[in-house]
């Protein structure tokens, strides 16, 4: 097993995916749950927190009650690909609060990313002064989805 991946269990994978559903569950609730007490739970909690397995927590939010339910994803093909021009785009789309997701892909175009926008007159705003002047973009395809089946937050943990 690689240095960097630590070794989980099937009680690791347990909190995992009650946390995967519900972050702000207590430890008391967690322990419950996975068939432990309290006090190994928190220490194998703390101990995945501590290895990087755990990242963070956050709030999932509604996008419909914030104006942003327009999902678009656009396949970005830039004119330059060598490692400055690879940084000086992965620098300008971090300061685009309507691209919610960015992805180096290996195939056909080099980014796909996940906009998020109030309706397509906003995608469409987003697309021209924002994402066609990013730093080497060449061409962009966009394609507009019509309902999420499964997203983030719905993820497995094997």
């Amino acid at each position: 097993m690689p240095k960097d991946r630590p070794a989980l269990d099937q009680f690791d994978l347990s909190i995992l995916r009650a946390l995967s559903v519900d972050g702000r569950m207590s430890v008391t609730e967690l322990a419950r749950r996975i068939g432990l007490s309290k006090s190994p739970t928190q220490a194998r909690l703390k101990r995945m927190e501590a290895e990087g397995v755990i990242t963070g927590y956050r709030a999932l939010i509604d996008p419909r009650r914030i104006d942003a339910a327009h999902v678009a994803f656009v396949e970005v093909k830039l004119s330059d690909t060598r490692e400055a021009a690879l940084e000086a785009f992965g620098a300008a789309i971090r300061q685009v609060p309507e691209i919610e997701e960015c992805h180096l892909i290996a195939g056909a175009f080099d980014y796909l990313l996940k906009v998020r926008s109030r309706d397509i007159t906003g995608y469409r705003r987003v697309l021209a002064e924002y994402i066609s002047e990013l730093p080497h973009v060449m061409s962009t395809s966009t394609h507009v989805v019509m309902e999420a089946v499964k997203e983030t937050g719905d993820q497995a943990v094997m």
